[in-house]
């Protein structure tokens, strides 16, 4: 990895994100994210992120579950989350997806 994005990333940290990549799940929860950005009419959060529940319902998946795939992601550094009396609002690093892209263009 020899470019400016993709040496943001230790060999440990693209290895953690292509762990995290591996589950389709997970790779639904950041498409999810993504396009969160485009969502017109979003009253729950800012612009950019997603709550936990409106995961759990498009993906159609128990909380807890939700939490296992998001607390991998954000491991990864793929996501970060914040929280809000109850409520949990996760946003994508795209810097970080783009990295991880980009290392993967040079293997």
């Amino acid at each position: 990895m020899t470019t400016a994005a993709s040496s943001m990333l230790t060999e440990t940290q693209l290895d953690a994100a292509l762990k995290a990549l591996a589950s389709a799940q997970r790779r639904e929860i950041l498409r999810i994210l993504t396009a969160s950005a485009e969502m017109p009419g979003k009253t729950c959060c800012a612009q950019d992120e997603t709550c936990a529940c409106t995961l759990a319902e498009r993906l159609g998946l128990a909380a807890s579950t939700i939490s296992h795939h998001t607390s991998i992601l954000r491991d990864a550094g793929l996501i970060t989350s914040r929280k809000d009396g109850t409520w949990v609002y996760y946003t994508v690093r795209a810097d970080v997806l783009s990295a991880v892209a980009e290392a993967v263009q040079l293997l």
